[in-house]
């Protein structure tokens, strides 16, 4: 059953119906992906794009991304996703998902884990040496988490449309 009625294309090379492409633009208005359009209707994102702007449904330009999705992007592929993958989660293009993780690390060199070679390389000479490098290891690991769980906050955020974290100066009750 369809919401309305558009004419089936019986060929790649003839053109969509422009009812049809009309609500395509609608849906993407609504926040729906344009991966779910592109595969139930058979269309190329390059031809989503062009009828954006065709249209005008959309401004003209790069897309703006908020920090936090920044940030929940940048720790999901430090958590172990890969680019590709997290662009495909969070429909980003896989080379801004890499351009922003290479900017972040050039930001924070001093922020990246250490490689696990380079830990076992180190032998303590003496137990105070060993403490400073099993704090560390804590300390890693900690950092770690809370990257896990910002991110896992910046999801929830993103998906479900509300605020959990608490905003700076907000008055108790």
């Amino acid at each position: 059953e369809r919401e309305f009625e558009f004419a089936e294309r019986t060929s790649k090379k003839q053109p969509f119906d422009k009812r049809l492409i009309l609500h395509m633009l609608d849906q993407i208005e609504l926040g729906v992906p344009r991966r779910d359009l592109m595969e139930q209707y058979g269309v190329s994102e390059l031809s989503l794009i062009r009828w954006m702007k065709k249209f005008g449904r959309q401004p003209i330009g790069p897309k703006r991304y908020t920090t936090e999705l920044k940030r929940s992007v940048i720790r999901a592929v430090q958590d172990g996703m890969s680019a590709y993958r997290a662009g495909n989660t969070f429909d980003i293009s896989c080379g801004t998902v890499s351009r922003w993780v290479r900017e972040y690390k050039g930001e924070n060199t001093e922020l990246s884990s250490p490689k696990p070679d380079d830990m076992a390389n180190k032998k303590p000479v003496d137990p105070k040496e060993a403490e400073i490098l099993a704090l560390k290891k804590a300390l890693e690991y900690a950092n770690l988490k809370i990257r896990a769980l910002d991110t896992m906050i910046d999801i929830a955020e993103e998906q479900l449309k509300i605020d959990i974290r608490k905003k700076s100066g907000a008055k108790r009750s």
